[in-house]
């Protein structure tokens, strides 16, 4: 079954890579988005295609003193808030070591914290309304890490582990939470002035030389279609049924599902370690979840 009624979007990020490719299919299927970007000439052209459908807002995500103005633009202009996405984002590369107090915190500024204060700021309205969708887009390197992404996965683990007790709280209102996990998508995400990487340290440079070299490398040749994902988005937010993760990807799908089989394969390794923590005569756990 799927939802044929337009919806109102608020989309951060929507001038260029996922962002501005989610704006467009979401204008295309007749839908009303309200574009939040730091510089709102980048979406002129989307505003002049549907003047009447899309609006622009000057927007960052990491000021979230903004975020209940935004909701109530969009709410004002269009009557009603249907679907957030939390987009806007980046990255940078380095060791743990490496990437100081200043730029981890940018990175759950832009990652966690203001994605949560516009998700306050729009759930009186769903809870309103009895509907509504938060698109939170986080990344297969919020479900996975390896060396050299520390900082960037930090921030995606901590919105995957908000996002899905928010997803828990909030469904008995009708609204729901769909966590998005891409892999390499052509975006400007790698782009020279875009990726961000900590000064390499004597320490991990021969260590983190090949995932450096990747990264710098990337752009341009990511295998996925970001027109193609936010067709896909859309659609889904358009439908009854949606999952609380979808990983984007052919790589996407292929790691997460390694990650989780490893997981288990350690898990069942040392359960009877772990389960030897336990007082030997204390009752199971009955909590309901």
């Amino acid at each position: 079954m799927t939802q044929t009624n337009s919806q109102t979007w608020i989309i951060t990020g929507a001038s260029k890579g996922f962002g501005r490719a989610l704006a467009q299919a979401a204008l295309a299927a007749g839908d009303r988005v309200v574009a939040a970007v730091r510089t709102p000439a980048s979406v002129a052209d989307l505003v002049s295609a549907a003047p009447d459908r899309c609006a622009v807002a000057r927007f960052d995500v990491r000021d979230t003193a903004q975020a209940e103005g935004l909701v109530s633009l969009a709410v004002d202009r269009f009557g009603r808030l249907d679907v957030l996405v939390n987009n806007a984002g980046r990255a940078i590369v380095g060791a743990a070591e490496e990437v100081g107090d200043a730029e981890l915190r940018e990175l759950m500024d832009l990652h966690l914290f203001g994605p949560a204060a516009l998700v306050r700021a729009a759930l009186p309205f769903m809870r309103t309304q009895r509907a509504g969708t938060i698109v939170q887009m986080s990344s297969q390197g919020g479900r996975m890490s390896f060396p050299g992404v520390s900082a960037y996965s930090a921030s995606k683990f901590a919105l995957e582990g908000w996002s899905e007790s928010l997803a828990g709280e909030v469904a008995p209102f009708g609204i729901r939470v769909l966590l998005v996990e891409p892999s390499r998508f052509r975006t400007s995400f790698n782009a020279d002035d875009v990726l961000e990487f900590a000064r390499a340290s004597d320490t991990y440079r021969d260590l983190l030389a090949a995932v450096r070299n990747d990264m710098a490398g990337a752009d341009g040749v990511q295998e996925g279609d970001p027109a193609r994902a936010a067709q896909i988005i859309v659609s889904l937010v358009h439908s009854d049924e949606l999952p609380l993760r979808l990983p984007l990807g052919r790589e996407a799908v292929d790691r997460i599902a390694g990650v989780y089989r490893r997981g288990l394969e350690e898990l069942n390794r040392w359960a009877e370690t772990a389960r030897s923590a336990d007082f030997a005569d204390a009752a199971a756990s009955s909590r309901p979840i």
